[in-house]
């Protein structure tokens, strides 16, 4: 009987087309593991407690901070008390940027205090100047040069919800395109309204950029009612504002990227890889931005890991907590710098960076050969209410670089419905995520993870060919 179907199976295989690759396969052992694993995670705390660890013994992770080096040191202690066979960390050097204090007042006949916050990479000064208001950042990108000479650019997009985060693209844009634009005209000051989807008095962060060339102005945003209240006394007449950010760049620092990992059973030299980023915005304690992906991740390893040896995955299942992923993908780029080499080791890899919601959807960016062993993994998802589609979202930032040149991607998608009412914000804490819905998280990714460690043949991880 053995040798009849060893027959079959090599005839299957010269049938195959020239040039096709034989399927993916999930056998039906590693699904009833994986099937296990989900129970076992539904009812397992380990993602709450490892998130309520980091955001209480760590709190706000600023990249460059002395927090940043208490994290990276938490990380490695709570890989190694998670039972991981093994944990290193690999550096990773980046500008330092600081902030150190930050406000803003209307001047004149109707004075009072706005609500503001430096974006990174914003350096420090102080401006006062007439508010002139733009409704989009197309808008103030078509002022004329000059135009805005001596006056403060305020740029009041309201950025859409969506469910699946689409509208923080836009948001984003202004965020980072705006204050070159403010430049371009002659500003010295640039105010926005925050990239977020709330209505609280809390402004939102996050990175800037300025053009090469120009000389960078303060910038920063206000929070949604903040910004509601600047447009109308605009609307009302001049209006003068006095900004003052204590903040900038000051040298370099070195943190780490801190990895674990669950050795496989029969491939240890190939792997999975998942992760969320370690580091956070300073304003709140990083709950959501990306406590909740560091530690749905670290827990799905450690569920896997707790698995006697010879029912592990056939693969190593390796977790990165990545560095400085805020201020500019450092970490991810920095991974994916140290391991080209060995692309075609990494299977396929996803990244947990949208907060701590319920995951609803599924998807993999792969070659054909493996949509067979997709569709298994989507099978063993779907008692968790994720559905399989076609169009994913990505594998997330910090692996988008190792993607970028061939890695496997897959995607799980997050209900972040009410994630830009927090996202780096104060209100970014531990007491905003739903500990069933991280638990859902976990039991997700531990799925995912061990079928695609335990799969036979490829997701086609493999270098992409250089663009002429």
């Amino acid at each position: 009987m053995r040798h009849a179907l060893l027959a079959l199976a090599l005839a299957a295989t010269l049938a195959l087309p020239a040039g096709a690759r034989e399927p993916t396969r999930i056998h039906d052992s590693a699904m009833a593991q994986a099937a296990n694993l989900r129970t076992r995670a539904l009812a397992d705390d380990t993602g709450w407690r490892v998130l309520e660890s980091l955001t209480t013994e760590v709190g706000p992770r600023l990249a460059g901070s002395e927090a940043d080096a208490r994290a990276v040191a938490w990380a490695k202690a709570k890989f190694q008390a998670l039972g991981y066979d093994k944990v290193w960390t690999e550096p990773v050097t980046f500008p330092k940027w600081e902030r150190r204090a930050e406000s803003a007042r209307v001047l004149g006949a109707h004075a009072q205090a706005l609500h503001v916050t430096a974006l990174g990479g914003s350096p420090g000064g102080k401006v006062e100047a007439e508010v002139v208001r733009f409704p989009t950042l197309e808008a103030l990108q078509q002022a004329a040069p000059g135009s805005l000479t001596g006056k403060i650019a305020f740029i009041d997009y309201r950025m859409e919800r969506k469910r699946d985060g689409s509208g923080y693209g836009p948001g984003s844009r202004v965020r980072s395109g705006g204050p070159s634009a403010a430049i371009r005209a002659g500003a010295i000051g640039y105010l926005m309204r925050s990239a977020g989807t709330d209505s609280h008095r809390n402004p939102h962060t996050g990175i800037t950029r300025f053009d090469e060339g120009l000389a960078p102005i303060p910038s920063a945003a206000l929070s949604a009612p903040d910004a509601d209240q600047l447009a109308r006394l605009v609307a009302l007449g001049p209006t003068r504002v006095a900004l003052a950010l204590d903040c900038g760049w000051n040298g370099t620092y070195t943190s780490q990227n801190v990895i674990g990992e669950i050795t496989g059973r029969s491939r240890p030299g190939e792997v999975v890889v998942i992760g969320g980023h370690l580091d956070s915005w300073d304003l709140g304690t990083g709950a959501i931005d990306d406590g909740a992906g560091v530690a749905i991740t670290m827990a799905a390893g450690h569920l896997v890991g707790r698995l006697p040896k010879a029912q592990r995955p056939a693969r190593t299942l390796r977790v990165v907590a990545f560095a400085n992923e805020e201020q500019g993908l450092w970490g991810g780029r920095a991974y994916a710098e140290a391991h080209a080499a060995d692309l075609r080791k990494h299977q396929i890899g996803a990244e947990s960076d949208f907060g701590a919601g319920r995951i609803y959807a599924f998807a993999a960016k792969v070659p054909a050969h493996a949509d067979a062993a997709v569709a298994r993994i989507a099978e063993a998802l779907a008692p968790l209410g994720i559905a399989h589609v076609a169009d994913g979202e990505g594998c997330g930032p910090d692996l988008s670089p190792f993607n970028a040149v061939g890695m496997a991607c897959a995607g799980l998608a997050q209900d972040g419905t009410d994630y830009f009412d927090l996202h780096h914000t104060p209100d970014d804490t531990l007491d905003k995520v739903d500990p069933q819905a991280l638990a859902q998280n976990v039991a997700a990714y531990a799925v995912f993870a061990y079928l695609a460690a335990d799969a036979e043949g490829d997701f086609g991880s493999a270098p992409k060919a250089a663009d002429k």
